[in-house]
């Protein structure tokens, strides 16, 4: 699975935006925007924002999608 990438972040005053390909993602205040700046600085930063965004890949999505279980059993399939 390739490594996350295209995030970046912005301190905004006393909050931290956090961008995905260039569209806002979220917003972090107060103490949840400290603990980001404080870990963002020795870990890979990527990752952290991936997992912080809630934007991380677990290699399942598309698996899930054709699952009869998912009651998708009627979409068209691409």
């Amino acid at each position: 699975m390739p490594a996350p990438s295209g995030f970046r972040y912005e301190i905004e005053g006393a909050t931290v935006a956090i961008y995905h390909r260039g569209r806002r993602a979220t917003v972090l205040r107060g103490r949840d925007a400290e603990r980001f700046l404080a870990v963002v600085a020795g870990a890979d930063e990527q990752q952290l924002m991936a997992r912080v965004t809630g934007n991380y890949r677990r290699g399942n999505e598309r698996a899930g999608k054709r699952s009869p279980r998912s009651g998708n059993e009627n979409r068209r399939r691409a």
